[in-house]
C-alpha cells in the first residue's frame, strides 16, 4: 500500500474486471500498432505527408489506452516552432502527438524501446545521443525539418521524475532556438502536461508515481500496471509563445520556459486549469 501524506491511497487494482479491460486494451493497442505500420511504411517509402495520419494514430492509441486528453490554449502558428514541455512518461508522446502538429525530439534510447522505438521512428521522430550531444545527422534533421516549416517538440528535462514535481530545463537543449531558419528566428512555446485524474477521481501525491516513468523501470510491467489502473485524465497547456532574441541567452529562455511550464502544471494539478 502507497501512503498519500493525506491518508493511505489504497492498493493498484488487482480484480478479474481491472485485469481482463487492461488485457483487452493491450491487445488493440498491438493490434493498432500493425495497422499503422502497414499504412505509414508505404506512405514514407512514397514521400507522403504522414502528420495528418500520424495525428489520427494518436488520438487513437489514446483512447485505446484509456486516455481522456483535455487542451488549454492552442498550438502557436507560428513557424519554425519549437514546443517545450516537461516530461513524466512515455505517454506524453501519445497526448501531445494527438493534439500538437509536430515532430519530437528524444533521446537516442529510446530507438531501441520494445513497439515505442519502432512507432517513434515511424513517426519521424529524431533521435539525439544526448551524453555526445547533438550528432552531425541529428543537427542536419533538426536543420531540415525547421526549413521545411515544421513543428518541433522536446522534453528539456532530458529526463522524467515521479510525477509531482518537474525538473529544470538543460539550457544546452535548446541550442534548437538559436537557429535562424531562412531569415526567420525559432518561436518558441512552453507547454505543460499533468496526470490529473483516474476513472474521474483526482490523483493524489501517492498515486502519480504508478504514472510516471522514471528510475529503472522497464516498459511491459509499467505499461501493464498503468492499463490496470482504467481511464486516465491528462491535461495538456499550451502556454504564450516568446521570441529568443528577447532573452540574455540560453539559460534565461530555458529558466523561463521551465518556470511557465512549471505554474502549468501547478494549475492543473489544484484544479485551476491553465492561465
Amino acid at each position: 500500500m502507497i501512503s498519500d501524506p493525506i491518508g493511505d491511497v489504497g492498493t493498484l487494482p488487482t480484480s478479474f474486471l481491472s485485469t481482463l479491460h487492461a488485457s483487452a486494451r493491450l491487445g488493440l493497442f498491438l493490434f493498432s500498432c500493425v495497422v499503422i505500420t502497414v499504412i505509414l511504411v508505404p506512405m514514407l517509402t512514397l514521400k507522403l505527408e504522414t502528420a495528418p495520419v500520424r495525428r489520427a494514430y494518436f488520438r487513437t492509441m489514446a483512447r485505446v489506452l484509456g486516455l481522456k486528453v483535455i487542451v488549454h490554449g492552442k498550438q502557436a502558428n507560428d513557424r519554425p516552432l519549437l514546443i517545450v514541455c516537461n516530461h513524466i512518461s512515455y505517454l506524453d508522446v501519445v497526448a501531445l502527438g494527438a493534439h500538437c502538429d509536430g515532430e519530437f525530439i528524444a533521446r537516442g534510447d529510446l530507438a531501441d524501446w520494445p513497439v515505442f522505438g519502432f512507432l517513434a521512428k515511424l513517426g519521424s521522430t529524431i533521435f539525439i545521443d544526448r551524453r555526445r550531444q547533438s550528432t552531425g545527422e541529428a543537427r542536419d534533421q533538426i536543420q531540415d525539418r525547421l526549413e521545411h516549416g515544421r513543428a518541433l517538440i522536446m522534453f528539456p528535462e532530458s529526463t522524467s521524475g515521479d510525477g509531482n514535481h518537474p525538473l529544470p530545463f538543460k539550457s544546452a537543449l535548446f541550442t534548437v532556438a538559436e537557429r535562424v531558419v531562412a531569415d526567420r528566428a525559432v518561436t518558441v512555446q512552453p507547454a505543460s502536461i499533468a496526470y490529473t485524474r483516474m476513472n474521474g477521481l483526482p490523483i493524489g501525491v501517492g498515486w502519480r508515481p504508478y504514472y510516471a516513468w522514471y528510475g529503472d523501470m522497464t516498459l511491459p510491467p509499467h505499461l501493464w500496471q498503468v492499463l490496470k489502473l482504467g481511464v486516465t485524465t491528462i491535461e495538456v497547456a499550451f502556454h504564450d509563445p516568446v521570441a529568443p532574441a528577447d532573452f540574455a541567452g540560453r539559460k534565461a529562455l530555458a529558466a523561463h520556459c521551465a518556470r511557465v511550464s512549471a505554474d502549468g502544471f501547478s494549475r492543473m494539478l489544484s484544479g485551476r486549469g491553465s492561465a
